[in-house]
């Protein structure tokens, strides 16, 4: 397995035991690939997830830009939601993860398709 590949069953375990959640693997693979370098970049893998700042980057450039979504209070409710569903105490939200958590919330998934 390469890199990435470990990198992607680290992320789909995440999503088992601290979110409680069965990934979809075919669309957690896409939505890693969709991050590009920041995957392996020790600072750009995580979300700083008490950063107002960069929620509000996630907000325009994933939430808005790539995922195609409207500006409304009904982002900023879904990032929470996330963060929420991965866990206020957990330092460290894998960037992939907590993107795999939004496109589930929004029900974007065609997005990858």
């Amino acid at each position: 397995m390469g890199k990435r590949d470990d990198l992607i069953a680290k992320y789909a375990e995440d999503l088992k035991t601290k979110c409680k959640v069965t990934p979809d693997m075919a669309l957690l693979t896409k939505v890693t690939i969709g991050c590009g370098p920041a995957i392996y970049d020790n600072d750009a893998q995580t979300v700083a997830a008490s950063d107002k700042d960069e929620l509000e980057r996630i907000k325009a450039n994933f939430l808005i830009k790539k995922l195609g979504l409207k500006d409304s209070p009904a982002l900023m409710e879904g990032i929470n939601a996330a963060v929420e569903t991965y866990g206020k105490s957990e330092r460290n939200k894998f960037r992939a993860v907590f993107y795999y958590l939004l496109v589930k919330h929004f029900g974007k998934e065609k997005v990858y398709a």
